[in-house]
């Protein structure tokens, strides 16, 4: 653990310092979840990602102490980091692959990075009894450590992955004053679980959607539903599925291990489950989904695109998890990013994200900015 005190002249009495710790055990569940009380992506959730294995990156947590508390708190992550990475496939993209292919390094740099590549959004953890006067300070603090941090790790890139806009509006002080340049992210989807049933739902939907939307669900008659707790021997059958989903996207960041679906399922009991869909006994689908009382996010659908899509099992897949909502009182879906127009269609509502960078080198970070509109995947108003 490495530790960092501000100057003394800035600091209050409590006297704040930054730590940085290489396991989110060294924390503890206790003192990690009181600074994010309200997020089901948790202390389990983050410890499942780390114990995961998933290849190229390395997992560090950033903590501000007072008084022997944790007021302040953010995953992080180091790993090798494309720039082309969020480019619209076209001629732009096609050129630096074909670059890339000569010199692998192309447009490639070591990134240090608040937030985690494997949750839906990156938020600032605040101890609940922490002023909100003070927060700012404090995040201030945090982010001073991690540049300091990212230094030491030999990273030139530093970041911010996916804050929700109405945070991102209250971290702008310290992020403009160090010059960090934003882009913009893949809105995050959602929709309220106000309605009582699945008819009063759709009822709310257009009459075209509607009609289809019926149509679609009489899939259900040729397709079995199971909502497991736990993988057994389909976990290397949902891998595989996940592979062929992920091949298909155009968004390809972190490759997740049978490790990391088989820990999520184990360390959030109670609070994960993930929806089989066979066919004649064959596995077409599968669904992971996390949630507590008040929010389900649905992690990832996968399916085996060729013989999954005359069952219409997205679709399905949308409904069994309104059900299961409606089911257990949660009062709000999350279906994530990417992929909007269904999920718009199905009336779901989008939360702007934006992404943070700052290059140590002064010139490159200015070359950045001017490129950065490039590397936008800002889809909110589409």
């Amino acid at each position: 653990m490495l530790q960092l005190s501000p100057n003394p002249s800035l600091a209050p009495a409590r006297d704040p310092v930054a730590e940085v710790h290489f396991s989110i055990r060294a924390i503890g569940r206790d003192a990690w979840n009181a600074c994010f009380h309200d997020q089901v992506e948790d202390y389990d959730c983050l410890l499942a990602i780390e114990e995961a294995g998933i290849a190229g990156f390395e997992w560090r947590y950033i903590t501000v102490v007072e008084d022997g508390r944790v007021s302040a708190a953010m995953p992080a992550f180091l790993c090798p980091y494309a720039l082309d990475t969020t480019l619209e496939d076209g001629f732009l993209r096609k050129v630096v692959r074909r670059i890339r292919q000569r010199f692998p390094g192309f447009l490639t740099l070591r990134l240090a990075c608040l937030g985690s590549p494997c949750t839906e959004t990156g938020t600032v953890g605040f101890h609940p009894d922490v002023p909100l006067e003070r927060r700012e300070a404090l995040f201030a603090t945090l982010l001073s450590f991690f540049e300091q941090l990212a230094a030491t790790e030999d990273c030139a890139l530093m970041g911010l992955k996916d804050i929700p806009q109405p945070i991102a509006a209250e971290l702008d002080g310290p992020l403009s004053a160090r010059r960090y340049a934003m882009i913009g992210g893949l809105p995050t989807a959602w929709l309220d679980i106000d309605f009582k049933s699945i008819d009063e739902y759709l009822a709310r939907l257009s009459s075209g959607t509607r009609k289809d939307m019926r149509r679609k669900m009489k899939s259900f008659q040729q397709v079995r539903v199971e909502i497991r707790t736990d993988f057994g021997d389909f976990l290397p059958e949902v891998v595989a599925l996940y592979h062929d989903t992920r091949n298909r996207s155009e968004w390809q960041f972190e490759e997740l291990t049978a490790e990391y679906f088989e820990g999520i399922l184990s360390s959030m009991r109670g609070r994960s489950f993930c929806a089989f869909y066979f066919v004649e006994d064959r596995l077409l689908a599968a669904n992971l989904i996390v949630h507590d009382e008040r929010v389900a996010i649905d992690k990832f659908f996968c399916m085996d695109g060729e013989a999954g899509r005359p069952y219409n099992l997205y679709f399905l897949s949308w409904f069994t998890n309104l059900r299961y909502c409606l089911e257990h009182g949660i009062g709000r879906y999350q279906s994530g990013q990417a992929y909007y127009e269904n999920k718009i269609r199905l009336g779901s509502k989008l939360t702007a994200n934006a992404m943070f960078f700052r290059h140590r080198n002064p010139f490159l970070q200015k070359i950045l900015r001017l490129a950065s509109p490039l590397f936008s995947t800002d889809e909110a108003g589409q």
